[in-house]
């Protein structure tokens, strides 16, 4: 199943943002979580976010991250650092190769848990970035798609 959602207009006359750093880390342990909101924090202020808005790409971020590795057995998560006409921004893609979602709508309910959690991940993440894309099918795994804009 594959779901997107855009809050920002799209741009229709520009092709799309370039990619001018692109980093990837291993999300296979819990140092690695910490690693990864570091890692992200840095590339927030590298892109020229006010703290605001690194605080929700870090929580987004960290949701995700620990989403694959709690219920995907690990994963990666690629950070890129965007340009555009108008602004700069940054794409989260989190992918793992655990069992998928097999109800993605559920899963984006705040309360929806198959752990001990609260139940705010995904939802949480969709709401704190501009534009959220998931790719999930039982069996085969799942990759989360994430971006913030610096401008709107």
């Amino acid at each position: 199943m594959t779901l997107s959602d855009e809050h920002a207009a799209p741009t229709a006359h520009h092709p799309g943002p370039q990619v001018t750093v692109h980093r990837a880390y291993e999300v296979r342990s819990d140092d690695d979580l910490l690693t990864v909101r570091h890692a992200v924090r840095a590339a927030t202020i590298e892109c020229g976010f006010g703290l605001v808005d690194q605080t929700r790409v870090v929580t987004a971020a960290s949701e995700l991250a620990r989403n694959a590795y709690v219920h995907g057995k690990g994963g990666t998560l690629t950070v890129e650092l965007l340009a555009r006409p108008g602004g700069s921004g940054i794409r989260l893609v989190i992918g793992d190769e655990g069992p998928g979602i097999a109800d993605v709508g559920a899963a984006l309910q705040d309360g929806f848990t198959t752990g001990g959690g609260l139940g705010h991940g995904l939802g949480g993440a969709r709401r704190l970035m501009d534009e959220f894309h998931i790719d999930t099918c039982p069996g085969a795994g799942t990759t989360v798609t994430v971006v913030r804009w610096t401008s709107r």
